[in-house]
């Protein structure tokens, strides 16, 4: 994390935006809400963005630190977990600063977000990692999380007597993933994951950290859009996922969103639009619904499509993923690997 916000300054936007936390929702994501794609409700301030918006964006740079260093993903996998479905994810992370994948790659979305810099002008980090992991398989914490509670269970995490993760405020962040079984605080009804950063009065350390759940069991047609449809749409059909796990499909764009708004916005204090840091709208944020060109509204925009008909716009490392594109400000428009990935 960029060294530009002093002990003191972190320290008092920790206690006022706590304050903030118990009283308003942090902002979150999910690929498909509840909207009537023709209804006003799709303008800036509301849940869906349209490519190239910028008359209705006012992204600002609030001089906070972002992530400049090496990022490193510790993760922690809460529940039951197949080997197949973290491999799938661990895939997807390590894929991030695989600059060797065909074109277009996952590298090359991320070439967007290294696009966006600090107050001194350093541009955020090309190396993303994974770094080490902890299995929480039975349930320490219960099996329904509160937003609060999430953060109880990173605590355990990095203070276990065995294996604790490590302690890595300035460029590492905390992954927490929970598994199908799992009911989270406004999972489904209005969140597929949500990010923001540990409280020293629960975790001792301001870490920033995401939480991302597995909807294969809860709400695949809310958080796992297009390989599953939503209720409401009976007619339309699902794509086919390329890695064959809905759920954990449904999961790559939700962690790719995230990891993009932590590296840009860690500590709620840097890029985001909007004038309440408890609830910014963010550069994932501004491309909700975005997969491709010309999307916007109910469509994706265009995505690619394999071998075996599974549907996908980014290759990585012996994988293919569908990853929802991001803002890019120096252009005033979502871009995905394409615009970059040359």
């Amino acid at each position: 994390m960029a060294p530009s916000t002093s002990r003191t300054s972190v320290f008092l936007t920790t206690a006022i935006l706590t304050l903030l936390f118990a009283i308003t929702p942090i902002t979150c994501w999910r690929p498909w809400p509840h909207l009537n794609p023709n209804s006003s409700d799709l303008l800036y301030d509301a849940s869906k963005k349209f490519e190239g918006s910028s008359e209705f964006v006012h992204l600002r740079y609030h001089m906070g630190p972002v992530l400049t260093g090496n990022i490193t993903v510790h993760t922690i996998w809460y529940g039951r977990w197949q080997k197949s479905q973290k491999k799938i994810i661990r895939g997807f992370i390590n894929s991030i600063s695989d600059v060797h994948a065909r074109h277009p790659s996952v590298a090359g979305w991320w070439r967007t977000v290294q696009l966006y810099t600090d107050q001194t002008g350093a541009n955020i980090s090309h190396t993303v990692q994974l770094g080490q992991e902890k299995n929480d398989r039975f349930y320490s914490h219960g099996k329904s999380l509160t937003r609060l509670s999430i953060q109880s269970v990173i605590r355990s995490a990095v203070t276990a007597r065995t294996k604790p993760l490590p302690i890595n405020p300035r460029n590492g962040l905390y992954l927490l993933l929970t598994s199908d079984d799992v009911y989270v605080q406004d999972f489904c009804g209005q969140v597929c994951g949500f990010h923001y950063f540990t409280f020293p009065s629960i975790v001792g350390y301001t870490l920033p950290y995401a939480w991302v759940g597995n909807s294969a069991k809860q709400c695949p047609g809310v958080c796992a859009y297009p390989f599953a449809v939503p209720e409401f749409r009976p007619g339309w059909k699902a794509l086919k996922s390329p890695n064959g796990d809905v759920g954990v499909e449904g999961m790559i764009s939700v962690i790719a969103h995230e990891i993009a708004e932590l590296a840009t916005n860690p500590l709620v204090n840097a890029w985001y639009a909007g004038q309440d840091p408890s609830a910014p709208v963010e550069i994932a944020d501004l491309c909700e619904g975005i997969y491709g060109t010309g999307g916007g509204g109910s469509y994706t925009g265009q995505m690619l499509t394999d071998h075996d008909g599974a549907t996908y716009n980014m290759n990585g490392i012996r994988r293919k993923f569908l990853v929802q594109w991001v803002w890019n400000h120096l252009v005033s428009y979502c871009t995905g690997p394409n615009a970059l990935d040359q």
